[in-house]
């Protein structure tokens, strides 16, 4: 019969939806299969974690999570954290976060979310007790962010390597990203009387004296 037929698919869709349905008590047991006694994700924890979903812990992915997630410190995750982020996401499960990967790598191209990243990235990378980033954690995470998008990166990461600077502060931090953005990769735009920090400026004289030599 047709329409029992039809009914029957019905019935099964509303099955199947029912099952994708975000469920707020699997997400917490799914939380405590990486949470420690202390009911936080910690790096032991965070390993097997990006084990299960089939990401490097230095894949960018990760770090846009923790952006959705608003988690605080690098390599921990609170229940908080977990519950809140996921709960955003829908996700209460490997295969659902799995799902979302294109989304979150999404998020990387539009202009404004980029910025609400790159811009978190220096809080969640930064010793708590520290006001600026140590300059290995900086170079680390600008590859990761930069890396691949910004012309002039390798340059500007061989002038951190030589430089006198062994920590990055949030300003610095700030306007290489706006730097990377509007300066041509030629320098031509450069305004030495714009309000760049010294470190720019320094890169800048740095690296029109390679180019003269």
């Amino acid at each position: 019969c047709v329409f029992l037929s039809y009914c029957r698919s019905q019935a099964s869709g509303k099955v199947i939806s029912g099952e994708e349905h975000f469920s707020s008590k699997k997400c917490l047991a799914w939380f405590y299969e990486y949470a420690g006694p202390d009911e936080v994700v910690g790096p032991e924890g965070m390993e097997k974690f990006c084990e299960d979903i089939g990401v490097e812990p230095e894949n960018i992915i990760m770090l846009v999570l923790a952006w959705k997630l608003e988690a605080e410190s690098m390599g921990f995750f609170t229940k908080e954290e977990w519950l809140k982020g996921m709960t955003s996401l829908q996700c209460d499960c490997t295969e659902k976060l799995q799902n979302k990967f294109d989304f979150l790598r999404s998020q990387l191209n539009d202009i404004s979310s980029f910025k609400n990243i790159y811009r978190y990235a220096f809080d969640f990378a930064r010793d708590k007790d520290q006001r600026s980033l140590d300059i290995d954690t900086a170079k680390s995470m600008l590859a990761l962010l930069l890396g691949r998008t910004w012309p002039l990166f390798s340059v500007f990461y061989q002038y951190l390597e030589q430089s006198k600077y062994r920590v990055m502060n949030k300003d610095q931090w700030y306007n290489v990203l706006e730097f990377s953005r509007t300066v041509h990769a030629d320098l031509s735009n450069y305004d030495e009387d714009g309000a760049w920090p010294v470190l720019l400026d320094e890169f800048v004289e740095w690296q029109k004296v390679r180019q003269a030599s």
